[in-house]
């Protein structure tokens, strides 16, 4: 979802969205650099960035997760591909904080038929308890809980990847988490 799919612009997506919270909130201008591609794991996200070399940044924003359960990665796995896509942000590439996203409540994705919805959402919900985990045990890593209610309406046409609505809800409780609004937040 961080490549914007199911919507038409990066406008309209996720990227769109947090930016425009941060500079309101923030008062200036926020400088971004986007490095996604649809169909991801969190493996091949690592992969992706070994070859983008994004440049330093305050914060990274990661979002990551769906493809791990549709591909069948065991969460175990796909959390050990995100703390070595984390160590690569904050130790190669100059960036301060890194910010994970949840995975979406896929128990909720309105066209998935059951029971295969079920098994989904109990994956996704799997790996997000075992992401906040471990992101739990890092000062430099945070993994943001947001809740969304998702609608047909809320989705794009597939039912499957976000729409304008849930990019918006998304970006913005991003942009309003502590670690993302003041830099430097320190976790008791």
């Amino acid at each position: 979802s961080a490549a914007g799919v199911g919507v038409r612009t990066q406008d309209e997506a996720l990227a769109g969205h947090l930016t425009r919270t941060l500079a309101r909130h923030a008062a200036r201008r926020i400088d971004w650099q986007l490095v996604a591609r649809s169909g991801l794991t969190s493996a091949q996200a690592l992969a992706l960035l070994q070859q983008a070399r994004p440049g330093p940044a305050e914060i990274a924003v990661v979002v990551l997760g769906v493809n791990d359960v549709v591909e069948q990665v065991p969460s175990h796995r796909a959390v050990a591909h995100r703390a070595a896509l984390a160590d690569r942000l904050l130790g190669h590439h100059g960036v301060h904080h890194v910010v994970f996203a949840p995975l979406p409540p896929m128990h909720h994705f309105p066209l998935l038929p059951q029971p295969l919805r079920w098994v989904a959402g109990h994956d996704a919900r799997r790996h997000d308890d075992a992401m906040a985990r471990w992101a739990a045990t890092r000062g430099d890593v945070w993994h943001v809980p947001i809740v969304l209610e998702l609608s047909p309406a809320s989705m794009a046409a597939d039912g499957f990847h976000p729409g304008e609505p849930v990019y918006r809800a998304c970006g913005e409780a991003l942009a309003r988490f502590p670690a993302v609004e003041g830099v430097g937040v320190v976790r008791h």
